[in-house]
């Protein structure tokens, strides 16, 4: 993290304020906006994945299922989607900063809440606060930090918080295994809440006071009870379509974000001032941005599913040996990182789109070959799919916020972080979907074919947006 505050705190220290977005906002200002939105990045992230090598302890103390166990992943993730459209009508509301540092004291009271639960109910019930007040503390920090950056820095900024994306869910899962070990799983939870307090603190100290406006947005109530409905429904289907026996309450649940998403596209185009302004996505590059975000990273969750399976279940690898893949896989994802922040004010968008989505895609093909079997081709697959992912990634965040005005960065961060959200889910749900039938209508338990259909459709699906960037200028406009 310190190099990460450095890269931020050095950047074309020597122009003046009055260049800049926000009029005077000093670069000393601005790099401590940037570190608290990092900070907060941190620990939504954390918040993820530290709980992973805990979970062994978890069900060991409080005779939890394995089904149990998938929920406290996942309803942190439904509590994450449902509040993200409150978090810019909040920041109008009562202000950014005081938004941000109410979210991290409810990440706070969440943790300390999970780390003495007595048992499964209230573990989840905490987990859902603590989500709840991640999906506020995301989008508004990142709204705040871009908007502090002009766009021709906002390369530098992504490449950044794609960093901060690459290490933490890299080191927290052994953290939280040592803290289970040493201490007690509970200290997973409870370590959060004094990070997020001292984060909270520091944003008092640091983050610019707002001056409060006479104009006071009222809440889009039936936006927010259609969204909530949609955003609640949707991954929650797609998590039930994933275990048996829950065929019929995934259809009831992915029926209902069906007709609520269509009901809230219906009144928030009609709307003068919906929770989620869903015109923004007229502008061509946050357009773009989120399909690839779907198509890319999001179809590469579900790849790495297929693979994990693959690569133990039928080439006997062992989950170590699986796991070891990932290294190479976030070496060559940095250099993706680093290509974005050096070529994009230079190339512009739409090179580092195609060659992102070809090398992502050769790299899925690969393990549809009868070679993933050879060492140097798994290795080649996942040096392909972490530079040609991380390539498209950082990119699209780039890209995505260059042309939105500054007074509705708010919206475009909300937008945009639902569509991350929603990408993980979609890409795990469909392909693994898609592998479960593939055996279903004529795999048998050694047959090989389902996993490599599944990665010749991920492949293509990869691909899928290349028309789009295809039409793109340099700038970012349809040709």
């Amino acid at each position: 993290m310190s190099n990460c505050i450095v890269w931020l705190s050095d950047r074309k220290a020597n122009i003046p304020a009055s260049v800049f977005p926000i009029k005077g906002l000093s670069l000393s200002v601005r790099s401590r906006i940037a570190t608290l939105y990092l900070l907060g990045f941190a620990v939504d992230l954390a918040n993820m994945f530290i709980f992973n090598a805990a979970l062994p302890a978890l069900q060991r103390e409080l005779s939890a299922s394995v089904a149990q166990l998938t929920w406290v992943g996942t309803i942190y993730m439904l509590g994450l989607t449902v509040a993200i459209p409150l978090g810019s009508w909040l920041a109008r509301r009562i202000g950014e900063r005081r938004v941000f540092v109410a979210s991290l004291l409810i990440v706070a009271v969440g943790g300390i809440g999970g780390g003495s639960a007595s048992g499964m109910t209230a573990l989840l019930a905490w987990r859902l606060v603590q989500g709840l007040g991640g999906g506020l503390l995301v989008p508004v920090g990142q709204s705040m930090a871009y908007r502090a950056y002009p766009p021709e820095d906002r390369a530098h900024l992504t490449a950044v918080v794609m960093t901060v994306a690459l290490l933490v869910p890299a080191l927290s899962p052994a953290i939280g295994g040592i803290a289970a070990d040493r201490v007690s799983w509970r200290w997973v939870f409870v370590g959060i809440a004094p990070l997020a307090v001292a984060i909270a603190a520091l944003t008092l100290a640091w983050a610019p006071a707002q001056r409060p406006t006479e104009a006071k947005p009222a809440l889009d109530i039936p936006g927010f009870l259609l969204s909530a409905m949609t955003l609640f429904c949707l991954p929650l289907g797609l998590t039930l379509v994933s275990q048996a026996g829950n065929t019929l309450h995934a259809a009831i649940a992915l029926v209902v974000a069906a007709v609520a998403g269509a009901s809230y596209v219906h009144h928030a185009l009609r709307s003068p001032e919906p929770l989620l302004d869903l015109r923004l996505l007229s502008d061509p590059m946050l357009r773009t941005g989120s399909i690839i975000y779907l198509c890319v990273p999001g179809v590469f969750t579900g790849v790495n599913l297929v693979a994990s399976l693959y690569l133990q279940d039928r080439l006997g690898l062992t989950a170590t040996e699986t796991g070891m893949l990932m290294l190479p896989w976030a070496g060559a994802s940095f250099v993706g990182i680093m290509s974005t922040r050096r070529l994009f004010a230079s190339r512009g968008p739409r090179p580092l789109f195609a060659v992102g989505m070809a090398v992502t895609s050769a790299g899925v093909l690969l393990l549809a070959t009868p070679f993933a079997g050879l060492l140097w081709v798994r290795i080649a697959s996942f040096v392909a799919m972490g530079f040609g992912a991380s390539l498209c990634t950082s990119t699209a965040q780039t890209a995505a916020f260059t042309s939105v005005q500054t007074e509705r960065m708010a919206e475009a961060s909300a937008l945009w972080n639902i569509n991350r959200q929603l990408s993980f889910s979609l890409g795990a749900s469909v392909l693994g979907g898609l592998l479960g039938f593939f055996f279903a209508v004529g795999g048998n338990t050694g047959d090989t074919m389902p996993y490599r259909y599944c990665f010749v459709i991920a492949a293509f699906l990869i691909v899928l947006p290349l028309p789009l960037v295809l039409r793109l200028r340099s700038g970012g406009q349809h040709a």
